[in-house]
């Protein structure tokens, strides 16, 4: 098994001529619950897509677990998006029974139980439900499978404040331990007390990779304090990559 989960060399990807990722080098081990920060356009969504397999790069290299992203590795990643993509005239229990057809990992009962620590009525059908509501049943799809590496991105984001720490301490319950957990958010506030290290994006390059509480001994500031002060002087423009 190899030791590092995320290896990274050299991976770039552009859209055209505009580039979302440039040169990334990155390794990321097992175990860890690690933040994947940056504002709008960084290239979070684009680097989460990249390890999921649905974007092929442009040059660079990219493997999880030891074996490049491809048919082999998409067994062991289980990917939360940033927008529902399930029909509304499904049911979560529907959604339930297609995954534990398609993933040997995923644990029907644990889902059922997830739903009702949740609130989320498994019966229901997606178009009755709220768009936090909706989210919910997508991180449940997630967070019932034992895989290796969680990508989720912006999972806390369709919530409100109050819900946030809710969400938050479902995936810290849920997830296999000897996995790593990858959130992607600007929210930092909210998950910093939950992760083990941050990686800062800027224009599609990393600008940190470290431990939280080496950033806090180091910086002695929060990681919140210190994303603020990077990014502070350069809003960017458009949409996330």
């Amino acid at each position: 098994m190899s030791e590092q989960l995320i290896v990274c060399r050299g991976l770039s990807k552009s859209y055209g001529r505009k580039p979302a990722l440039s040169g990334v080098d990155l390794e990321v081990g097992r175990g860890r619950i690690v933040g994947l920060l940056g504002p709008n356009g960084s290239g979070k969504t684009t680097l989460i897509k990249l390890m999921c397999g649905l974007l092929q790069p442009t040059a660079g290299e990219i493997e999880i677990g030891g074996l490049p992203v491809g048919v082999e590795t998409k067994a062991q990643v289980s990917y939360l998006p940033d927008r529902m993509y399930f029909a509304n005239w499904m049911r979560a229990v529907d959604l339930f029974d297609l995954f534990r057809d398609f993933y040997r990992d995923f644990d029907y009962e644990k889902a059922i139980a997830m739903c009702r620590s949740l609130g989320v009525e498994p019966h229901d059908r997606l178009k009755t439900m709220s768009k936090g509501t909706k989210e919910k049943v997508q991180l449940v799809l997630v967070m019932a499978r034992k895989a290796q590496l969680y990508l989720l991105d912006e999972p806390i984001a369709g919530v409100d404040p109050a819900a946030r720490d809710f969400i938050l301490h479902t995936i810290l319950t849920n997830y296999n331990e000897e996995g790593t957990v990858l959130i992607s958010t600007h929210l930092i506030s909210d998950i910093e007390k939950v992760l083990d290290e941050a990686i800062f994006l800027k224009t599609g390059k990393v600008m940190l990779h470290d431990t939280v509480d080496h950033i806090r001994e180091t910086q002695g500031k929060s990681v919140d304090a210190l994303f603020r002060e990077i990014f502070r002087a350069q809003p960017l423009e458009g949409g996330e990559f």
